[in-house]
């Protein structure tokens, strides 16, 4: 990752995959669940996911500023309720980031966040 800085304005709908895997589980057995369901835990912009990722992991060297260096702005946001009728619980975005590196490390994918 080095020290590049965060692309500008580049927001992110962040979902477990065991969460996805469960919605769809859920789709499936409630007879009413039809059309299409926006399954996020919530949009976030990659300065976030890389500002948890560094009090996961301090050591790693990762960007400290958007390429702008501007605050970024939340460009957009999505109702839950449609989801919210399967009942699905979302695992927070800080979990899954931490699941996705632990893994990823298992499996030598990122080398640098040994």
């Amino acid at each position: 990752m080095g020290r590049k800085p965060i692309q500008k304005g580049a927001l992110v709908r962040n979902i477990h995959v065991k969460d996805v895997a469960e919605a769809h589980i859920r789709a499936f057995e409630i007879p009413s669940a039809n059309g299409r369901y926006i399954l996020s835990e919530r949009v976030a912009h990659y300065s976030e996911i890389v500002k948890i990722l560094h009090e996961l992991y301090p050591s790693v060297k990762l960007p400290e500023r958007c390429a702008d260096d501007q605050p970024f702005d939340l460009a957009y946001t999505h109702s839950k309720d449609k989801a919210k009728t399967l009942g699905v619980e979302y695992i927070p975005l800080e979990t899954a980031l931490k699941e996705t590196v632990e893994c990823s490390k298992e499996k030598f994918l990122i080398p640098f966040f040994a």
